[in-house]
């Protein structure tokens, strides 16, 4: 999928690029910002093929919506999950994770996270390419 096949199906624009706590390419568009009556944040995430997100976790928990393309996630221990349009992640309270788009597709998700977020460490290349 080219940038432009993804940009003619999705629904919020591509937003700013992001600058800390990711690998490569990565943009965000803040879709819901206020304290009620969620008091979560909601954002649009575009990932350029092989960029991901650092290592991370949330105090609270996240919902992932994958909204286009391919992409992986995967918590600490466990094997990386392919994603694809359609699918819903829940991710609990504390678990470290991390989740970006596969090395030659685009990756877009909206996030849906309540309270904090604790940024570790970037997942390296030899991680990332054994999925």
């Amino acid at each position: 999928m080219t940038f432009d096949q993804l940009s003619n199906s999705t629904i919020f624009p591509l937003g700013e690029k992001i600058e800390a706590n990711f690998i490569g390419d990565a943009y965000l568009q803040m879709i819901f910002t206020d304290e009620t009556p969620l008091n979560a944040s909601i954002g649009n995430v575009t990932f350029a093929p092989g960029a991901r997100n650092h290592w991370h976790s949330h105090k609270v928990g996240q919902v992932l919506l994958v909204t286009g393309g391919e992409g992986w996630y995967q918590e600490e221990g466990k094997p990386a999950q392919l994603l694809k349009t359609g699918d819903v992640i829940n991710i609990p309270p504390r678990v470290k994770h991390w989740h970006g788009a596969t090395k030659d597709r685009w990756f877009v998700h909206v996030a849906l996270t309540p309270g904090e977020t604790d940024w570790l460490e970037p997942v390296h290349e030899e991680l990332y390419h054994t999925g």
